[in-house]
């Protein structure tokens, strides 16, 4: 092991630069401020630490400037975790996982495969990747699907994630890149518009990069909660929109009525640069700011001072060069079954504004998981090529098999997307052998009762992970994997800017690299083409299968990366890389960016119309700051899981007295989907209408038991944040069961 290593936080996609060194006095703790940033209101630091192998300090780096999360600091507690998996464990006739070798592991792993191809075909056995993954790993295991197992059921937990947004950045701009500029362009900005999104909480050392829109009362939060970051708009920082769940479509148009009813819309620019406007412009006529506040709760005075502060900072930024005006969004107005159209009334939004593309103005979505950009890139999806290609398209499906050294017709044809997928789980036509990889599908996808379900109903359930998650805890075989600080590879941030993971520590003995895993299993199920274990192979093999698509990364390297070099994609070979990626134009074809009029779906329209339903409750899920994505590993570091040991439900005062409920009294959440038991928190930063729960915690607490699996049509994400529930006292339930039930139901593994 080298002392000093510069690598990056294996957390969200801001990929916060840190040094990892050998611990000199283990226990000695972390720093006690999350990030250094003077004039925003940012949590404590975490507790001392409990003997971490490594320890963790922040470097400077244009995302994080050298600031850390909690989560960051306690990164390396989970590096010589007493409840690591180290070796394979299979699961018994009698449920208790039962140590045995690699040997009989992967000998296991090939007769399940083969098996399942002779009974029901070659797509019977699937694939569910991750955001986590490294670049990689994700290219791999998107090869290893299509020509080691030969099937297309391959899609990944970015289909919870970023899914809407990719669909709508690829429908108006031709690509999906998260942010299409480098995130430093923010600290400039007068006036920024934050869709569902609580940076604050989500990726602390963001909230840096708006503190001038804050200092100049920019900074527009829409939330229907108070949330920390919405809380940055008090004291003049700015205005918090406080809609309805699952109104923020129509709020959007709302703002786009006034743009283009007050005459505040660049129209040299919808005439020179977009396609559509047309249509969009009459498609808004029918939401005028009043009629918005009917249907979100947000007054019509806010709507229409949000326009007019969006238009002065755009028109400012752009005639006089003078502050900047942004748009961003986030999960909560994209985690719909509208999605995809929402995401898309933002871009439009910011398109009547002339933002994207601007020197000193523009639009992004904030990628959530730490390879949220990559791993969608690369093939894991489930009409995915590499290099962000369909796997329809016939160029790239010629382009992939010579690149693979297989014939064109071995490479199956798109699979089913995540939700989609997760159904057919055990189903006689459906998967019914099931790898998962850095996904924890048991408490992150929707209608988790019904997956749980699928997964215990499979022929042959393999997780490769190195915690025994909640879905670990249903396989037939847990392979033991490597950490983030234990492997080499590539990352890609959420600017489309590709960094670099390096090894800081010497994996357990027993564990091994998912690319030697992939590698092994391939030659033993005869697969075509070739698969390494070398990290640095595989990449090469990347610049190569991305040429010439959309994420191209045929001109980067590792020496290029290791040098230092800001390398943000496209990057083609013989090139330079695009940091601001519409400087020129759009993606499509003629340059110009593609305006779609849209509208609240009916779905929607119902779901407005139940909202005024005396005892039903919009349920919106989102994240807590000492949690990450399902909690498997936060859940296990004793100073965050301290601060949030359990689920709590967020509540209005108003809410709680009609229903005789006390500030940390128990309650039960219900819908026809489940029930769970969990604490109330009373607070006046939630609507009366909406309930918030975090989704990171398992068994009773698992918000993902009352979510429900219906889907955007176009992009397949989930309906994560408008199930109705109804919500009572249960005071008379045993506190000691549900503390043991929600807190603690990981720790029953370790043991």
């Amino acid at each position: 092991m080298s002392s000093g290593t510069a690598t990056h936080c294996p957390y969200c996609a801001l990929q916060c630069a840190m040094t990892l060194s050998p611990a000199a006095k283990p226990g000695a703790g972390f720093p006690a401020a999350d990030v250094p940033t003077p004039g925003l209101p940012t949590p404590g630091g975490p507790a001392a630490s409990a003997a971490p192998l490594l320890e963790v300090a922040g470097r400077e780096f244009p995302t994080n400037r050298g600031g850390l999360c909690r989560k960051g600091w306690t990164s390396a507690a989970l590096l010589g975790h007493a409840g690591r998996v180290t070796e394979p464990l299979l699961k018994g006739s009698d449920g208790v996982h039962q140590p045995i070798s690699w040997e009989q592991a992967l000998m296991l792993v090939a007769a399940a495969v083969k098996d399942s191809w002779a009974r029901h075909g070659h797509d019977s056995v699937g694939v569910f990747g991750s955001g986590g993954l490294t670049n990689e790993k994700a290219y791999q295991l998107g090869k290893f699907a299509r020509l080691a197992l030969r099937t297309s059921r391959i899609d990944y937990n970015g289909r919870f994630c970023m899914s809407s947004a990719a669909a709508a950045g690829n429908r108006a701009f031709g690509v999906d890149r998260g942010l299409p500029f480098p995130v430093e362009d923010l600290d400039s900005a007068s006036v920024i518009l934050l869709l569902g999104s609580n940076v604050a909480e989500t990726m602390p050392p963001f909230v840096q990069h708006l503190q001038g829109a804050r200092d100049a009362g920019g900074l527009i939060v829409v939330d229907p909660r108070r949330s920390a970051t919405a809380a940055f708009t008090g004291n003049g920082g700015g205005i918090h929109l406080q809609p309805l769940p699952g109104t923020d479509l129509a709020l959007i148009l709302g703002i786009s009525h006034v743009v283009v009813h007050e005459g505040l819309a660049d129209t040299a620019f919808l005439e020179g640069r977009t396609n559509g406007h047309k249509a969009v412009l009459r498609s808004l006529n029918a939401f005028w700011p009043e009629r918005v506040q009917s249907i979100t709760g947000v007054p019509a005075t806010l709507i229409r001072e949000t326009a007019r502060r969006l238009a002065r900072s755009a028109r400012l930024a752009k005639d006089e060069g003078r502050g900047g005006c942004y748009i961003l969004s986030g999960r909560g107005v994209e985690q719909h079954v509208d999605g995809t159209d929402t995401a898309t009334a933002a871009i439009n939004l910011s398109l009547l504004l002339g933002l994207p593309g601007s020197a000193r103005s523009g639009y992004g979505t904030l990628t959530g998981q730490g390879n949220g950009q990559g791993g969608r890139e690369h093939g894991q999806k489930a009409d995915q090529l590499p290099g962000y290609r369909k796997i329809t398209d016939p160029a790239a499906r010629t382009h992939m098999a010579k690149v693979w050294g297989v014939d064109e017709s071995l490479i199956p044809g798109a699979g089913l997307p995540a939700v989609e997928f997760l159904k057919s789980l055990g189903q006689p036509d459906g998967v019914r052998c099931l790898f998962v990889h850095g996904a924890n599908v048991a408490v992150s996808a929707p209608d988790a009762g019904a997956v749980i379900a699928g997964l215990r109903s499979l022929d042959f359930l393999v997780v490769c992970d190195f915690f025994m998650s909640e879905t670990a805890a249903e396989a037939d075989l847990v392979l033991p994997v490597a950490q983030w600080a234990e492997e080499e590879g590539t990352m890609t941030n959420l600017e489309g800017r590709v960094i670099r993971r390096r090894r800081a520590l010497t994996p357990p003995p027993g564990v091994r690299t998912e690319l030697w895993l992939m590698t092994r299993l391939a030659e033993l199920l005869e697969a075509p083409s070739t698969f390494s274990d070398d990290p640095r192979t595989v990449f090469e093999e990347l610049r190569l299968a991305s040429a010439g698509g959309l994420a191209d990364y045929s001109g980067i390297d590792y020496d290029m990366l290791d040098a230092g070099e800001a390398a943000y994609w496209p990057y083609p070979a013989g090139g330079k890389g695009t940091p601001r990626l519409f400087a020129e134009g759009f993606a499509h074809a003629d340059g110009r960016a593609a305006m779609v009029a849209v509208t609240p779906s009916k779905r929607a329209q119902r779901s407005f119309a139940s909202a005024s339903e005396p005892e039903s409750l919009a349920l919106a899920t989102g994240r807590l700051l000492e949690h990450y994505q399902s909690g498997a590993q936060t859940r296990r570091v004793a100073e965050l899981s301290a601060s949030q040991p359990e689920a709590r439900l967020q509540l209005h005062p108003e809410t709680a007295a009609r229903r005789g409920i006390a500030d940390g009294g128990l309650v039960t959440v219900s819908n026809e989907r489940g029930e769970v038991q969990v604490r109330a928190e009373v607070s006046t930063a939630i609507r009366p209408d909406t309930v918030f729960l975090p989704f990171h915690f398992p068994g009773a607490g698992s918000a993902n038991r009352l979510t429900e699996a219906a889907t955007d049509p176009i992009s397949g994400m989930p309906e994560f944040k408008t199930s109705r529930v109804w919500v009572r006292s249960a005071a008379a339930v045993p506190e000691p069961a549900l503390a043991a039930t929600a807190v603690s139901s990981h720790r029953k593994e370790e043991s």
